[in-house]
């Protein structure tokens, strides 16, 4: 009983969602021609646009202060 091994498995946590977009042809296209020259997935490369976009987004609602 000394050197009893435990399997332990913890519940799944995620760090990720599943959405479904639809995108223009020609970003399509541009997006598939940076795969095929970086060897990065589309996912990875969407990921990083994305938190590109939001990290340096500028909100302007209009309104006049």
């Amino acid at each position: 009983m000394l050197n009893q091994k435990k399997f332990v498995v913890t519940p799944k946590t995620e760090s990720s969602v599943t959405v479904t977009v639809r995108i223009e042809k020609e970003s399509h296209d541009r997006l598939e021609e940076l795969v095929l020259k970086s060897g990065r997935s589309r996912n990875e490369l969407i990921n990083k646009a994305i938190k590109f976009a939001l990290d340096n987004l500028e909100f302007d609602d209009g309104k006049e202060e």
